[in-house]
């Protein structure tokens, strides 16, 4: 078979098989009686090797390597393959995911451009100080894309920087809610705080809504997070959560907060009083936790919690009793709320 039927049928130009042979990869086994290169069944096989190591990656003289070294092992070239490719298809990811931050951005020219490029390289410097003040300067003149800052918020360890983040995010506009809701399944405990602490200072309802999704996480990390917040806001639901983190001691005294502004209406006031007395009621309840729950009835009005007072004042753990009788004459004689 002549060059040009090869090149025909094989899909490799000429000029490349002719490039293949000066190479001594493939050389046609005859020729014609016009000196024509002829092609064998065995030489076409043969150049269809060629590409398909080509379309691994290998280069050609890997490929020259392969074919002529009879001892070649394939493994060590395959792993290497392997790793050079993750490394191409991290670095063509990462371009692609800053052209897409670029173009969120919406520049109006290149100075448009170039200011976001260098934001965005700002928020993955070293430098603390640059990440920081890149965090502070986003939306000034050219506005940081909110996924960079997300990005960004879910990997900062400095406090500062952090802090700088989670106020550029709540300032960035309605998409940040929702990326940083993604952030609560990541595998990674420090990630889903930030993330939390991050949708916390967001304002608006989607951001609320997630907080109250939040309140069902396995983490007890973001729950308490989320249950702190949405006290804060007024959000009933959150007491369950925020009597739990009194009964395991996690932040007792910021959820005992939290109930006392819920406590606002004598329904929710009465509401807590209820579980708070439920769980005081329960046989697993330890001492420490029970002495932490009396505590936190000084701060819920209503006669509910007036009588549940009262009832623990004969409590049979001394330190119960003397704190729901100490709390109980404080109510009776008008006293403030001892915090």
């Amino acid at each position: 078979m002549l060059i040009g039927e090869v090149a025909r049928r094989s899909g490799v130009s000429a000029r490349m098989l002719r490039h293949y042979e000066s190479l001594g990869l493939v050389r046609p086994s005859g020729r014609t009686g016009s000196n024509y290169r002829e092609y064998s069944a065995a030489d076409i096989q043969r150049i269809f090797h060629i590409e398909s190591l080509r379309s691994l990656g290998l280069s050609l003289r890997e490929i020259g390597r392969a074919l002529h070294d009879p001892g070649f092992a394939p493994s060590a070239l395959v792993d290497d393959l392997i790793r050079r490719t993750r490394e191409r298809i991290a670095a063509e990811t990462e371009l692609l995911t800053r052209l897409r931050r670029i173009d969120a951005a919406d520049p109006v020219g290149w100075e448009d451009v170039l200011q976001t490029v260098a934001l965005l390289q700002a928020l993955g410097s070293k430098s603390a100080h640059a990440r920081q003040r890149a965090a502070l300067s986003s939306g000034d003149e050219v506005p940081v894309p909110v996924e960079a800052l997300v990005e960004a918020a879910l990997s900062e360890t400095d406090p500062n920087v952090a802090g700088a983040l989670r106020w550029a995010l709540a300032r960035s506009g309605d998409r940040g809610p929702a990326l940083l809701a993604e952030g609560l399944a990541s595998p990674v405990a420090a990630v889903r705080e930030r993330a939390v602490r991050a949708l916390v200072e967001m304002p608006g309802a989607e951001a609320a809504a997630h907080l109250r999704d939040a309140l069902a996480h396995p983490d007890t990390v973001v729950r308490g997070h989320a249950a702190l917040a949405l006290g804060a806001r007024g959000v009933a639901e959150a007491v369950p959560t925020l009597i739990d983190m009194i009964v395991a001691g996690r932040n007792d005294t910021d959820a005992a907060d939290a109930l006392s502004v819920l406590a606002g209406d004598t329904v929710t006031a009465d509401r807590i009083a209820t579980g708070l007395a439920d769980r005081l009621a329960q046989d697993t309840t330890e001492p420490p936790a029970r002495g932490r729950l009396t505590q936190a009835l000084a701060g819920i009005p209503g006669e509910k919690a007036s009588r549940v007072l009262v009832e623990l004042s004969h409590d049979t753990d001394p330190a119960v009793a003397l704190t729901a009788e100490y709390l109980t004459r404080l109510r009776n004689a008008g006293a403030p709320h001892p915090r």
